[in-house]
């Protein structure tokens, strides 16, 4: 295209924006009321943001003092005592750990009491008595014992009762000591009969500041007056909350000990009768049960569900002839329920068995495990157990040697005998499921009548069961299905499965389920499956009514209901370089603060910069300090014009002060007319609204979220059936010379490839600011580098900018998309939440502030034709590749202070950069 070709295009748009010839461009422009951007909301919002960020350094500086107060008070005491006490306590330094005794075996004997007695464990609790004597409360896992640590000329120092005293709980200790029964019974330990005499102390695993919940508190429990029962001082919803400090404690260590020993009698009773464990998937392509339950999940573009059981997945296992099966895995509900006995994820023992003649054989198999597990738990756990009761009251159990079997009929009619009525004042019916209500009823009457815990209710109705339930063939109204109960409520659920396809067909449509959908399960039932039946144990449910636990939360050691996993609230920013804070900067130059330096450049972009700003680093830029603030504003001077790229660096809040000021020295100090480039819309905001100036963007940040990019599969396996092997250079080692000298010798062999006018926003400076790039690059097999990629850190919000990819001459094909890929896949090891390319053109102009009408219109047909004729969106149909979404990025200028010149320079700005 001859140069000519843009002299009409660009005379149609000096005349939209005021100009009638190049030579206007040396008017001064009309840069709008600075004035405007002084505001006194803004002032008391920044004052308060200065004063926000001094309090939070004023803390942060008290706990740091408090730190090295406390390590300077240990260090006197240590100086001033004789070396062989010094020798008694204090902080270890090395990670090195002697090997040491268990507080639960030595103190599970009472006669151990003289003993010496070596251990590690966490402080649990302090009380001191004087400066000569404290008892603290030493925790390892379900058992506390106290500790004495009291004063002994010659042995205990003041300095020591101190030290211990001051140490924070949670903190690992070394004790050494020997064991004596203390002159009355210890009642706020687990161990009551035994004390130790501490004789040294030594901090080996230190927690600097206390937990937000104390361990000790979230698990005391005191005595009502009124009622006489223990209430604990924390609520579910603490315990919650605070997960790993309600996991230490010695009641939560107990539960999931038993939770553990459940499952490990469960797999030993089922392998003995021939069972073998199984692991089946967790994402499955249809509902199995009802889909108002179910969790959907994005599975590559097509929808998949979160497994309501294993239940499809056990029966394809017996279709496939394993006989019989197991297994313990995650259970998915999303059922909107917020009880006490309700979880969204819980653990399922499940189990799957071939039956020859009747589903009794798999009934009789379940009593038998659940009665093994009842006995296990009572023989193997009862220390634990009884640990639990003094949180969680309660009897244990009672079930009998036979366990009584009642038809739903049967039990029916035992609720309504009782008198039952339901809150319609309706007995209860043979056809319709039990609510919880009854179920507790039912429970009750059951224990009085029968003294048993623990019963099944056989014959369920069909109408209350899934639609693979096998029906009772004398009674199609009823199933061959049963539910197990413990302490009235129910825990397990099970039956015979229908095994004939055809039969099966029919049920799922009568259940609104589409067998379409549902082919993979069919076949196991196509191809032929003996006759079966099984059950769905909820393992936490089983626990919270064995142990009484109140809420079945307890019994979960990271519960999740329909309130869990809440969405992230907008968190503060820590920025990379605190010492380049610009807004405790603003503090220390308000209050005069000595020997201020300003942040450097390059901490600021990594604080707060986009990918536009790391262009200030290259030699054509200057960069404009502001005093007061320390913030910085890069741009280009430019055939009169002051090319201002990007935002300027500093927290937000200080923009419209920093604005005002750069302004004023461009109008005071300058004979430059400003354009500024590819700002965010927060900046768009101030200079169109406050200040006037016409804005519009036909540029957008062509950002890829990592969590969202798009695989370019075919291209990574191009290059890697070329050979092409991807490197990347370790974060904490220096570039080597030799790769640097390798890698720049392939960027001349690139630039010399180049045919065209060219002309960039950044030359291609990759070792510029290395503290803050990352470095990835393609090798052939032949060992040449093949293509070359420079990652550059930006503020927090922004992640990091593919500041340069660079394909090199004759690189295999796909080299650079697979480096590419690999470079964001490393980020997103890191954790990394963004990325981007940088600028790209838009195929259309978009208007912003005071740009309208017929005006508006012509300037974008004519960048329209600009775009197209240059092809400017070329480089964003690559990136499109891997995901990316568009962020609007703006082209501001005051009334009068663009013209023809201007419009040329930003066109030669697109031209090669895009």
């Amino acid at each position: 295209m001859s140069p000519g070709s843009f002299k009409k295009p660009l005379l149609a748009l000096n005349r939209l924006i005021g100009h009638q010839s190049a030579k206007n461009h040396m008017t001064k422009p009309k840069i709008g009321n600075i004035a405007a951007l002084d505001s006194e909301r803004e002032e008391k919002k920044l004052k308060k943001a200065l004063e926000q960020r001094v309090k939070q350094d004023e803390k942060e500086e008290e706990r740091r003092s408090f730190q090295q107060r406390r390590k300077e008070e240990e260090e006197r005491a240590l100086s001033t005592d004789p070396p062989e006490i010094a020798a008694r306590y204090g902080t270890k330094t090395s990670d090195v750990l002697v090997e040491t005794e268990s507080v639960q075996r030595l103190a599970a004997n009472p006669d151990n009491a003289g003993k010496q007695i070596e251990f590690i464990a966490r402080i649990h609790h302090i009380r001191s008595l004087s400066s000569k004597l404290a008892f603290i409360v030493f925790r390892e896992q379900i058992e506390t014992i106290q500790g004495v640590v009291a004063y002994k000329e010659g042995h205990i120092t003041e300095n020591f009762v101190r030290w211990a005293q001051h140490l924070m709980t949670e903190s690992h200790v070394h004790v050494k000591g020997t064991l004596q029964r203390p002159p009355e019974e210890v009642k706020g330990c687990s161990i009551h009969d035994l004390e130790v005499l501490v004789e040294s102390m030594h901090l080996v695993v230190p927690v600097k500041e206390h937990l937000p919940v104390d361990v000790f508190s979230i698990d005391h429990v005191e005595m009502d007056e009124e009622s006489h029962q223990l209430e604990s001082l924390a609520s579910t919803r603490v315990r919650v909350a605070n997960r790993l400090a309600y996991l230490r404690t010695p009641t939560a260590q107990s539960i999931f000990r038993i939770n553990s020993g459940i499952c490990s009698i469960f797999r030993s009773v089922l392998e003995g009768h021939g069972f073998i464990e199984i692991h089946t998937p967790k994402l499955m392509p249809a509902a199995t049960e009802s889909g108002a339950e179910v969790f959907k999940v994005n599975y590559f573009g097509r929808t998949a569900f979160l497994a309501q059981s294993p239940q499809l997945s056990k029966q394809l296992s017996i279709s496939a002839d394993f006989g019989r099966v197991f297994e313990i895995g995650p259970v998915f509900r999303a059922e909107d329920s917020n009880t006490h006995r309700h979880l969204t994820e819980y653990t399922g023992l499940d189990l799957e068995m071939a039956i020859n003649s009747d589903y009794h054989e798999a009934l009789n198999i379940i009593d038998d495990m659940m009665k093994s597990i009842f006995k296990g738990i009572y023989t193997r756990f009862r220390r634990e157990i009884e640990i639990i009761k003094t949180r969680f009251p309660h009897e244990d159990l009672v079930w009998l040697e036979k366990t009584p079997v009642f038809t739903f009929k049967e039990a029916i009619a035992l609720l309504n005998e009782s008198g039952w009525t339901d809150d319609h004042g309706k007995p209860a019916s043979e056809l319709e499921d039990l609510s919880t209500r009854a179920e507790i009823r039912l429970g009750e009457i059951i224990k009085k009548k029968y003294n048993t815990d623990y019963y099944i209710i056989d014959k369920f109705p069909a109408s209350v069961r899934p639609f693979y339930t096998h029906p009772d063939e004398e009674d199609p109204r009823f199933t061959n299905s049963f539910d197990i109960f413990l302490r009235g409520q129910e825990i397990t659920t099970g039956g015979q499965r229908i095994h004939k396809p055809d039969v099966l067909v029919e049920r799922m449509k009568k259940a609104g389920i589409e067998p379409f959908g549902m082919q993979e399960y069919l076949q196991g039932f196509e191809y032929g499956v003996l006759p079966h039946a099984g059950c769905g144990i909820g393992l936490e449910r089983i626990i919270f009514l064995m142990l009484n636990l109140g809420d079945i939360r307890n019994a979960s050691l990271f519960p999740r209901d329909p309130r869990s996993l809440p969405e992230q609230k907008a968190e503060v920013v820590r920025l990379p370089h605190p010492e380049a804070d610009t807004i405790r900067y603003a503090y220390d130059f308000e209050h005069g603060y000595p020997n201020l330096e300003m942040p450097t450049v390059e901490k600021l972009i990594a604080n707060y910069g986009d990918a536009t700003n790391t262009s200030w680093l290259d030699d054509r830029y200057h960069v404009w300090r502001h005093e007061p603030t320390g913030a910085a504003i890069g741009y280009a001077e430019e055939n009169g014009y002051a090319l201002v790229m990007g935002n300027p660096l500093c927290d937000p809040r200080q923009y419209n002060i920093v604005i005002r000021d750069f302004l004023k020295h461009m109008r005071k100090q300058k004979d430059l007319r400003p354009l500024w480039l590819l700002v965010s819309a927060e900046i768009e905001e101030i200079l169109g609204s406050k200040l006037g100036w016409r804005t519009l963007s036909c540029v957008a940040e062509e950002r890829v979220t990592i969590a969202d990019a798009k695989k370019v599969a075919k291209k990574e396996r191009q290059a890697e059936d070329a050979g092409v092997i991807i490197k990347e250079q370790p974060i904490d080692e220096p570039v080597p010379e030799e790769l640097r000298k390798r890698i720049d010798k392939r960027i001349e062999d690139w630039k010399a490839g180049r045919t065209g006018r060219q002309v960039h926003i950044t030359e291609v400076r990759p070792w510029v600011d290395m503290e803050h790039r990352r470095y990835l690059w393609a090798e052939t097999k032949e060992g040449e580098i093949a293509a070359f990629c420079v990652l550059h850190k930006l503020s927090p919000q922004n992640g990091y900018q593919i500041k340069f990819a660079l394909d090199f001459p004759d690189s295999p094909n796909g080299t650079i998309e697979a480096l590419i890929s690999a470079s964001i896949q490393m980020l997103a090891k890191a954790g990394i939440q963004h990325v981007t390319f940088g600028a790209g053109a838009l195929p259309e102009m978009v208007t912003g502030g005071n740009l309208d009408g017929i005006r508006a219109k012509i300037l974008s047909k004519t960048y329209r034709t600009v775009a197209q004729q240059l092809r400017l969106v070329q480089k964003s149909e690559f990136r499109e590749k891997f995901g990316t979404k568009n962020d609007l990025v703006y082209i501001c200028y005051p009334f009068m202070g663009l013209g023809v010149s201007g419009t040329r320079t930003l066109i030669k700005f697109f031209e090669d950069e895009m």
